[in-house]
């Protein structure tokens, strides 16, 4: 039986684990599938639901192993899938901010009401955007959001929209161009790790596999931290984008996998606890669910 292993650039130890054939040392057939292949499922509006597909194709044959930032495994929960966690990184404070431009009139995030918002709707994006807004005493139907996903940069610069959840290396040229408004940084909001996660059956059945598939993941990140400008090559192969950012981009961040922790975990429900509030999750989860002791310290 084959290991379906899914990735996509925006979980960058994924990205490069897939190009330097280290986990087909310890477990020779492994299918790389990239999610950007596969069906994008439902789409809700940004103001009515959440976007599911990362957690759904865990259950419609997909794949069987994913990482990608913290929204999708909650979201995976709220629809009934059994998902267990299975690390998570350090916090990646410095990936991205919420920033207004210049002349929106915008001083801070309280002035966001009525406002349109840009970002990645589903990624850990809508989950700072949530966190900045409650802190404000704001709701998500206090703003306009739009999902723009990869356009949300030449939003931002032609003024049609006034802020945006922002990541990089998209952040960066746009920084050449104007000097944007922090309104809040992500450090002391909202951890913003990368995460990995898997069903509840692989975890119990293919153990030795997940194992491999945390060690090789760990022997990649190392490499990456090693090697930011090759790994930066691999991104900007796949995207066209200057070689330079990737590679400031991997630089700022945090690479190697870490155990699930109760301070990860209470900030997870928090997020939870405020998407079923704002209406986009039908239903109350318990984070505490997804994670079994054994397998959330894979990574120790």
């Amino acid at each position: 039986m084959s290991l379906r292993v899914g990735y996509f650039p925006s979980n960058n130890s994924l990205w490069v684990l897939r190009h330097r054939g280290i986990l087909e040392r310890a477990v020779p057939d492994v299918e790389w599938v990239d999610l950007r292949s596969l069906p994008k499922g439902e789409r809700p509006a940004p103001a009515e639901g959440l976007p599911s597909a990362h957690g759904d194709h865990l259950f419609d044959g997909g794949y069987d192993f994913i990482g990608t930032g913290s929204t999708p495994p909650v979201t995976a929960q709220s629809k009934g899938h059994d998902i267990v966690y299975v690390a998570v990184s350090e916090p990646r404070h410095e990936n991205g901010r919420l920033v207004a431009r210049p002349d929106s009139g915008i001083a801070g995030v309280a002035d966001l009401a009525g406002r349109r918002v840009a970002l990645a709707h589903g990624s850990w994006q809508t989950t700072l955007l949530l966190f900045a807004l409650d802190q404000a005493g704001l709701s998500w139907a206090d703003i306009e959001p739009v999902d723009a996903g990869a356009e949300a940069a030449r939003l931002f610069l032609d003024g049609e929209v006034d802020a945006w959840t922002a990541s990089y290396p998209a952040l960066g040229p746009v920084e050449d161009e104007i000097e944007v408004r922090t309104l809040v940084e992500t450090e002391g909001l909202f951890s913003h790790r990368s995460l990995w996660f898997t069903r509840r059956d692989f975890a119990e059945r293919r153990g030795t596999e997940l194992a491999a598939i945390v060690a090789a993941l760990q022997e990649s990140d190392a490499w990456i931290r090693d090697n930011p400008r090759e790994a930066a090559e691999l991104f900007a192969a796949d995207d066209g984008t200057d070689v330079a950012a990737w590679e400031h981009a991997l630089r700022t961040r945090p690479f190697g996998l870490h155990p699930v922790t109760e301070e990860f975990v209470a900030e997870q429900q928090r997020a939870a606890d405020l998407f079923h509030a704002g209406g986009l999750i039908d239903r109350k989860i318990t984070v505490a669910d997804a994670v079994v002791p054994g397998i959330a310290g894979l990574s120790a």
